[in-house]
């Protein structure tokens, strides 16, 4: 392969790593605002929180793919940016650990919204099921909680 060539594979791959940094600082800052709106009990903040999180999770895909095809022209180039892209995935061990910690916030308000609806609808909420579609289902009766 020619220098020129050569010189261009290896600017490319270095583009694309240098993106990926910013993609996941980007995630991360993300799934901080999530946090946030998730606390707060902001929807619209949520709402930008999770589409912003899908995008970049798309994006962060789709530079993969092409650092993937990139790293295999481009040896010199790889070994050059090993300290960054192990600091990639240290960062990406960081959001996957905000995410998960998100997801417990929102198992736990699942949980209370659960609750409040069983004595709500006079159901028990262990008696839960998941039907057919996948969407939650329990015996709904009503029950009158006072009378006047």
């Amino acid at each position: 392969m020619n220098r020129a060539l050569q010189a261009e594979l290896d600017h490319a791959l270095t583009a694309a790593v240098e993106e990926m940094r910013l993609a996941v600082d980007q995630l991360a800052d993300t799934l901080q605002a999530e946090r946030a709106a998730l606390e707060s009990a902001n929807v619209d903040a949520l709402n930008r929180a999770g589409a912003s999180k899908h995008g970049l999770m798309l994006r962060l895909e789709q530079l993969d793919g092409e650092r993937v095809q990139l790293s295999q022209g481009a040896p010199e180039a790889v070994r050059a940016l090993a300290p960054m892209w192990q600091d990639i995935l240290q960062s990406l061990r960081v959001c996957q650990q905000l995410n998960q910690r998100n997801g417990v916030l929102v198992g736990a308000r699942l949980q209370q919204v659960r609750k409040a609806l069983a004595v709500l609808t006079g159901s028990d909420a262990e008696t839960s099921v998941y039907g057919r579609a996948g969407e939650l289902r329990s015996s709904l009766r009503s029950q009158t909680l006072a009378q006047a």
